[in-house]
């Protein structure tokens, strides 16, 4: 079915085909209406938790629904109602009451699994689970685990995520499925991904019930995705939907518009039960501590300011093309990401961050934002708060784990590179009773879904989502029910930006909350032109702001005094206001409930043109004045340079020398070289975790193999652990050390490359595979400190990796490590900057890195 052109609207299909929705729904409000009005009693089909009103009459609409035969939707439009629980109670009821003996099928996302598991042990005890995650061979063992049993599988309920279930389709769709369903089905609204046709084609899953807590967006395509999943023969195609309700604007007389919307919420009304937080604390069926939703204007600091100023006169001709409506939708965008950048943190750009790279005062002081989230962390931390802190980037995670390390700030961090073991166990060391974890860093789209994190009552945005409704649904985390303090949510935004285009639009389309589903139906904006109106208000910067050397000098004074107006707001709210909406700027002046403001002239050409001409006016002026140029780092002289490289020449020559009188030959692996073709902020390479002995790599690889082992620069060799089991494997390890250490050979960053002979006295079974070791020396050692030996430094980690990746790739080898920086129950950060690194260099590389 094509959703790129409408058919011509034949008024008597179009007429049909909606009293045909209309009967059905009709029939079945009647039916259900038949049905009697005591609530069911959980207890009596094995839940054991007790269910508060609204979840109670959620299971009843879901068993009068089941008993009809229709499928439905149950949209929490707001997180944390306990849409888990009414599910599991409902599956409970099938099993027990109605004696379906399963299996039942749970489709959720990752981060959410080790929550269902939870939930069913503890609420629906007498449910067996199956939670069918881990890697392929994993999965293999269980399925030979079930095919032992023959006919009768081992659980009740197989709980796995989208991605498993299109991998292992094959094994998946072949079990005839009582009863399937699907949380977060926001990823079924497009109805031609591979997910939603597998599923509907492929499985049998004809009874199945959608748990969303997004409310649908301004899109009556993602609508009838899920309704025409939910009932295929009922909703038809998509053509014969979007001609029944399409508001087109045409000439169509508005009260036949609210007669179609009309039409549409009494048909969904027999498929679809909506709930928001909001109604049901007016019901009074939900009482939650109140939530103060607080926007903070921040400033841009000096050298924001002059970064944002070049990249704005560096894309000039695009600006210039965009009136004309000539520039394309890819170039708009990557000006806007570059600007966001710009106001998050300066160090995001490389070069731009003093060499050498040290901890210090600087970091904070280069970005507005993080001047004032240090003053907010400060006041929340003394006064006992906990925090949930998302930022959209990563990257930008990366610099806030920094912060967090400079301030001694305890954290657990969550991303989209942090693997299920990692982050059920952050989940869980943030919320257990007596934990010290002071924030939980999280990225949006990576932990703005499925969690439960109430041990927090203070949420900070220091980056927004381009779609506001993500933001709403990350604020849920902690502003659900288990909840029991006033919840403060902060949303850091950078005035007279981007940012602050990005936020009055978002605040516009989160009113546009009405019509069928509490949502406007229209068609989305087209993003090039939504793109193009969100860059028409980059005219709120005024390019003379540059040269205001007072303003870009905001005093700490305003800061701390800002950052304490933002606590205490608080303590200032009245007791009876469930929700409070306030925005402070830089001036400290608190503005009260906010509304969108009107970004009428921010769509006038005319004044777009005017201040693009004022740009480059500014340019003009300012052409002799020094401009920072992003990933240019500060030169040496060049008269400076060719004496300190005479001189490195010189004692390099002495040192070869002193080295060839005595027969030494250094086997440091030389800085790799990067390929060009690839990103080498990337992320996304594989790496394996396995058990057993990373000094026996043979168990877990056939081909060459490198492993990788970590120690001090002070030349003596160390006792147990990976020391004794190098030794064990060849004596040549720990001499070749010693005699690194012998002719000042072991430096911080150096990795030393020892190839181990067949003939050694070792326990290597690797056959005729070449294997080596790679001794990292990442630790400084000074007899005289307290502990004279340091923790792991990160950057000499990152070097020693880096080259071992090279080597490997070279040799045509795999890579086997013990797993440093993480133990049971530690602060887990440092593991996470390992595994990113440890994935960073696997991808830019292509080598197999076993852990």
């Amino acid at each position: 079915m094509s959703k790129e052109s409408s058919p011509p609207k034949v008024p008597s299909t179009t007429m049909e085909y909606e009293r045909r929705l209309e009967a059905a729904a009709e029939i079945i409000l009647e039916k259900e209406a038949k049905f009697s009005n005591t609530p069911p009693d959980c207890s009596e089909f094995g839940v054991t938790a007790t269910l508060k009103p609204h979840q109670v009459e959620g299971v009843s609409w879901l068993i009068q629904k089941y008993l009809l035969g229709v499928n439905v939707v149950l949209e929490l439009d707001q997180m944390g109602l306990g849409k888990t629980l009414q599910a599991i109670s409902f599956l409970s009821y099938l099993k027990f009451r109605q004696g379906l003996p399963g299996p039942f099928l749970v489709l959720c996302p990752l981060s959410v699994t080790d929550g269902w598991v939870s939930e069913i042990n503890r609420f629906t005890p007498n449910l067996e689970v199956l939670r069918y995650v881990g890697d392929k061979y994993c999965r293999l063992d269980m399925r030979k685990s079930m095919y032992d049993h023959g006919h009768f599988l081992p659980f009740d309920v197989l709980l796995t995520t989208y991605d498993i279930a299109l991998v292992d389709q094959d094994f998946l769709s072949q079990i005839p499925w009582q009863y399937a369903i699907i949380d977060e089905a926001q990823r079924l609204k497009n109805p031609n991904s591979v997910l939603y046709n597998v599923l509907l084609e492929q499985f049998l899953i004809p009874r199945r019930l959608l748990i969303t807590g997004t409310p649908i967006q301004n899109n009556l395509t993602e609508l009838w995705a899920l309704m025409h999943f939910c009932m295929p023969l009922v909703f038809g195609t998509l053509d014969q939907f979007l001609s029944a309700f399409k508001e087109t604007g045409d000439g169509l007389d508005v009260s036949n518009d609210k007669e179609t919307y009309k039409s549409l919420k009494f048909i969904l009304g027999a498929f679809m039960l909506r709930r928001t937080k909001s109604l049901l604390i007016e019901s009074g069926n939900l009482v939650l501590p109140p939530l103060t939703e607080l926007t903070v204007m921040v400033p841009l600091v000096s050298l924001q300011k002059k970064i944002y100023t070049s990249i704005l006169r560096k894309e000039l001709p695009g600006l210039l093309e965009l009136s004309s409506g000539g520039s394309n939708h890819t170039s708009l965008q990557n000006i806007v990401i570059q600007l966001r950048k710009a106001c998050s943190h300066p160090y995001l750009f490389p070069g731009i961050e003093p060499e050498p790279f040290e901890e210090g005062e600087h970091l904070v002081q280069a970005s507005g934002k993080l001047l004032v989230l240090d003053q907010l962390l400060k006041r929340l931390h003394d006064s006992g708060h906990r925090v949930l802190l998302f930022s959209q980037m990563t990257s930008t995670l990366d610099i806030l784990q920094d912060f967090m390390e400079l301030r001694r700030y305890s954290y657990e961090r969550l991303d989209g590179s942090v693997r299920a073991e990692e982050r059920f166990a952050a989940i869980k060391n943030f919320s257990v009773d007596g934990s010290n974890a002071f924030v939980f860093m999280i990225s949006t789209r990576a932990g703005g879904v499925g969690l439960n994190l109430v041990a927090a009552d203070t949420v900070i945005f220091y980056e927004q989502d381009w779609n506001p409704q993500v933001d709403k649904q990350a604020l849920q985390r902690a502003h659900r029910i288990g909840q029991i303090s006033h919840v403060l949510s902060i949303n850091l935004v950078t005035e007279h930006s981007v940012e602050e285009v990005i936020l009055r639009r978002a605040e516009r389309k989160l009113q546009l909350s009405h019509n069928v589903v509490g949502d406007n139906m229209e068609e989305k904006e087209e993003d090039g032109g939504d793109l193009r109106s969100l860059v028409f208000g980059l005219q709120r910067f005024d390019p003379e702001e540059i040269h205001n050397e007072e303003s870009d000098n905001l005093k700490m004074v305003e800061i701390s005094s800002l950052a304490e107006k933002v606590v205490a707001i608080r303590q200032n709210v009245e007791p009876d206001k469930e929700e409070r909406r306030f925005e402070i700027n830089s001036s400290d002046t608190l503005l009260g409930n906010t509304s969108s403001a009107s970004l009428d002239s921010e769509l006038d050409e005319a004044s777009y043109l005017s201040w693009v001409e004022k740009l480059k006016e500014a340019a003009r002026s300012s052409k002799d004045e020094k401009i920072i140029e992003l990933g240019n780092r500060k030169n040496l002289s060049e008269e400076r340079n060719l004496r300190i490289e005479a001189a490195r020449k010189k004692a390099e020559e002495k040192k070869l020398a002193t080295w060839g009188a005595h027969g030494y030959q250094s086997l440091s692996v030389e800085e790799p070289i990067l390929p060009d073709d690839v990103d080498s902020s990337s992320d996304a390479g594989s790496v394996n975790f396995v058990f057993g002995d990373c000094t026996n790599p043979s168990t877990v690889s056939h081909e060459p193999a490198i492993i990788f082992s970590c120690v001090d620069d002070s030349g003596n060799w160390g006792r147990g652990g990976m020391f004794d089991a190098l030794s064990k494997l060849s004596n040549t390890v720990p001499t070749a050390y010693h005699r690194a250490s012998e002719f000042k050979d072991l430096h911080l960053g150096d990795l030393h490359l020892i190839k181990i002979d067949d003939n050694d006295d070792q326990q290597n079974t690797q056959a005729s595979k070449p294997l080596w070791v790679a001794v990292a020396v990442t630790q400084s050692y000074n007899s005289r400190r307290k502990v004279p030996r340091s923790s792991i430094s990160i950057p000499d980690l990152e070097s020693c990796l880096a080259k071992a990746s090279f080597s490997a790739s070279q040799k045509s080898a795999s890579l086997h490590m013990p797993r440093i920086g993480y133990q049971d129950g530690s602060d887990r950060s440092q593991w996470y900057t390992v595994e990113r690194l440890l994935r960073k260099y696997s991808s830019i590389f292509t080598v197999k890195i076993f852990v």
